[in-house]
């Protein structure tokens, strides 16, 4: 595999958009406040993106391997027209008859096993699992949730406090239960093999303190617990366990899902899962803010009746038009495939690099979602190294980010369009930032 150059030395476009920077980071702090963090010690200023490119205000380009977002690509001309051009004729809500957002729904569900019936729009993620919780415990009559120790659902309350990456142990409520991450790293893959009983204890320790399961609620590569894939029969055997004590299984595929595991539409499929409910966020419109639940019809009859939901944007026109142009291209680009086979040869030139550096202890991989496990003597030493390779590939023009409660796994999944010449730009330019430790 050919090393390319390193990085010219900066030119005087490099030093006006650097000072252009500092000027909108400074006033990005004055207008928007302290909780939003930019990506990077040098953040970006993205003007353009195209694919799975991204280009910054000097016109420097970069490989986004990372912004899983943009499902089919940035800025991909068919969702644009499709976008553009339902914009420019009717954008409304629900309430009123439109066959546009019949068509979407008809052809998502279509991608999806027949026992999921019904679909219901929103606007992001976070509200697509706040509503599959709400439809969980209504349905039937239980409170809790089960999730993993490091997961991440959303920013609504209800999705925070069952986020614990993003607010912290201690912000999960009582009457909910994190389990371990099924690990297929750590102790020989223990906690994978373990995860069904991690499951089968927390709904135990429920019924203890007068509590019974509403959902097991899982991200199908536990994205942001280190990005794993455990063994099928875990997995639903571990949904066995919730069902049995009265709850039901939501499966999150906002990361997962859209062909990116590469084996198919979505991530829960993988492991032979019948889930209730199906969550999806962003890439189910190439980055137009919108998501969906899919949902057994039986669950939702009495919560229709008793509780209704509407949600004024949620499935609006546009949407819709974005979320059909989405789906058309994942087929008629092969994506999937592209996914599988791309995903498969990318893997190959991450394992290389872990027989060439011994910080590389681990390569996890389904299609298009790869997690990279460094080590070092201890934790800190680690999490700072990962952090000091992500900022290394950053300069060198790729972009990828970190996961994990350790912080020391890189994380990788760019947009499906990924091609072979892109994953060796990634492994090439992943095998220099790991060189310079």
């Amino acid at each position: 595999m050919p090393v390319s150059q390193s990085s010219p030395a900066k030119t005087l476009a490099d030093t006006d958009a650097s000072a252009k920077e500092g000027a909108l980071l400074e006033r990005r702090a004055r207008l928007l406040g302290p909780t939003y963090r930019a990506f990077y010690r040098n953040p970006i200023h993205l003007v353009r993106g195209s694919g799975v490119w991204l280009y910054d205000a000097a016109g420097r380009r970069y490989l986004d391997a990372y912004n899983n977002v943009a499902s089919v690509g940035h800025c991909h001309p068919r969702v644009v027209e499709a976008l553009s051009g339902q914009a420019a004729t009717l954008n409304t809500h629900t309430r009123y008859l439109s066959e546009i957002i019949l068509d979407y729904a008809e052809k998502l569900l279509g991608t999806l096993p027949s026992h999921l019936g019904h679909a219901m729009f929103t606007c992001t993620g976070s509200e697509a699992n706040d509503l599959a919780i709400r439809i969980a415990q209504h349905s039937t009559g239980n409170a809790g949730v089960i999730i993993t120790d490091f997961a991440y659902h959303g920013a609504t309350i209800a999705t925070a406090q069952l986020s614990p990456a993003a607010t912290g142990s201690k912000g999960v409520p009582s009457h909910h239960r994190t389990v371990a991450a099924p690990d297929t790293f750590r102790d020989h893959g223990a906690a994978a093999r373990g995860f069904a009983g991690n499951v089968a204890a927390a709904v135990e320790h429920m019924r203890a303190h007068g509590i019974a399961p509403a959902a097991l609620l899982v991200d199908s590569a536990f994205s942001s617990d280190g990005i794993f894939f455990p063994d099928a029969a875990v997995m639903r055997e571990a949904a066995d366990h919730v069902r049995r004590a009265g709850g039901i299984l939501i499966a999150d595929e906002v990361q997962s899902g859209f062909g990116r595991l590469g084996q198919g539409m979505w991530g829960f499929a993988n492991y032979g899962l019948e889930p209730d409910i199906v969550t999806m966020g962003k890439p189910i419109g190439d980055g137009h803010p919108m998501g969906a639940v899919i949902v057994r019809p039986k669950l939702v009859s009495s919560f229709g009746s008793n509780t209704g939901y509407f949600n004024t944007f949620g499935g609006n026109p546009v949407a819709a038009a974005v979320g059909l142009a989405v789906l058309e291209v994942i087929e008629g680009e092969g994506l999937i495939e592209n996914a599988r086979t791309v995903g498969a040869y990318t893997g190959e030139l991450l394992q290389a690099l872990q027989g060439r550096h011994a910080m590389v202890a681990d390569v996890r991989h389904n299609g298009l979602y790869f997690g990279v496990e460094l080590v070092a003597p201890d934790e800190a030493t680690a999490a700072a190294k990962t952090s000091s390779v992500v900022e290394a590939m950053r300069e060198d023009g790729v972009l990828i980010s970190s996961c994990g409660p350790r912080g020391n796994v890189l994380k990788i999944r760019p947009p499906l369009p990924f091609a072979r010449d892109n994953a060796e730009q990634l492994a090439e330019t992943l095998d220099r930032a790991l060189s310079k430790w």
